[in-house]
């Protein structure tokens, strides 16, 4: 039985997509290829706001999230910690031997631009990493500010993962001066995973190409060739390519206001329904997704017995991640979901536990 997906990643795929994956096989180091690569790329500078080289990588997020810690830290790397996502980022970071610092906050908080200030002013970095949208507890840090603050230290790096939240609302790379910017696709681009995309900023290229032990797979260096030609440096996962290029396409047709609009809607919609049933945010308010919603088990039902019943009704949900599981749960709402799609899981959560329906 196919469990429709409410879950934080992967979500739900479209038909047409799925039938994009299934189309004829192409050698990479064909001319046909290079013309897929080449339009999709373009496509994705035009989504992203950036005249920056963008990378097509056959891994997840986290394998870019390690080639960018390779390629772009020399001297440290503050590694900003708001979640068990960062947390990992840091300690990849870590496991590469980079000097690295984690600078803590409470999970359910952001990532502050005063913090982002404090520890750059040392300094003693040359990098920083954070994430936009810490998939783990629902939390979006403010990314236009923080990004003010890094135009005061034009020689930190600045590396920002916004697996869970590009396309999902406006993140114009080239205005945020973001050098490395990363992401999956199987959030809410709303593909299947295995594949990541990132930009390097010529600055980061500069970077690159003096860094000793940067490696091969995820060599920035090997990407900005390989681009020159329209290609990768090794082969690329081209069924998942041909599905980026038809989502691309979707997106361009729906209309990116419209996406960005219909996402803040839904985000509102689950807020709304889960606020009036008695559930807290686990973020402030002025800190919550755009993309998933966690919150607070307020009413203490059993969660994993909730799951179970959603499993068996056909629903995928989520109980919550890492140390905050059970207190917490998370609702996705991105990529190609409707408010119909989200009426469809509330109805079941209310089947299996009818004191959620409303009383008035």
């Amino acid at each position: 039985m196919h469990k429709k997906l409410f879950i934080p990643g992967p979500v739900e795929v479209h038909p047409d997509v799925l039938k994009a994956m299934a189309s004829p096989m192409i050698g990479h180091r064909m001319k046909e290829y290079g013309e897929l690569h080449g339009r999709v790329t373009r496509g994705l500078k035009k989504l992203l706001f950036t005249n920056d080289k963008v990378f097509l990588a056959t891994s997840s997020a986290f394998g870019v999230m390690e080639g960018a810690v390779r390629n772009l830290v020399g001297k440290r790397c503050a590694n900003f910690c708001n979640g068990a996502f960062s947390d990992k980022w840091h300690d990849v970071t870590i496991r590469c031997g980079k000097e690295a610092d984690a600078i803590r906050f409470d999970w359910g908080t952001p990532v502050t631009p005063d913090a982002v200030e404090k520890a750059l002013a040392t300094g003693k970095y040359d990098s920083m990493t954070m994430i936009h949208n810490e998939t783990s507890t629902g939390v979006m840090s403010p990314l236009p500010e923080i990004a003010a603050v890094m135009r005061k230290f034009p020689e930190v790096m600045f590396i920002v993962d916004t697996v869970s939240s590009m396309s999902a609302l406006k993140i114009p790379v080239d205005e945020l001066g973001i050098d490395c910017c990363i992401f999956g696709v199987q959030k809410a681009f709303a593909l299947p995973p295995g594949l990541a995309v990132f930009t390097a900023s010529e600055k980061s290229l500069q970077r690159a190409a003096d860094m000793e032990g940067r490696g091969y797979y995820f060599d920035f260096i090997e990407f900005a060739a390989n681009d020159a030609k329209n290609n990768t440096p090794s082969t690329p996962c081209i069924s998942l390519i041909y599905a980026l290029d038809c989502q691309l396409q979707r997106m361009f047709a729906e209309g990116l206001e419209n996406r960005w609009a219909r996402h803040d809607d839904l985000a509102g919609y689950v807020r709304s329904w889960l606020t009036d049933r008695g559930f807290a945010s686990f973020p402030a308010a002025a800190y919550r997704s755009q993309t998933l919603t966690c919150s607070r088990n307020s009413r203490g039902i059993d969660l994993a017995a909730l799951k179970k019943g959603l499993g068996d009704a056909g629903f995928a949900f989520d109980d919550g991640y890492g140390k905050i599981k059970g207190e917490t749960f998370r609702i996705a709402h991105m990529g190609d979901m409707t408010r119909a799609d989200m009426d469809g899981l509330f109805a079941a959560i209310t089947t299996i536990l009818p004191e959620l329906a409303l009383s008035h």
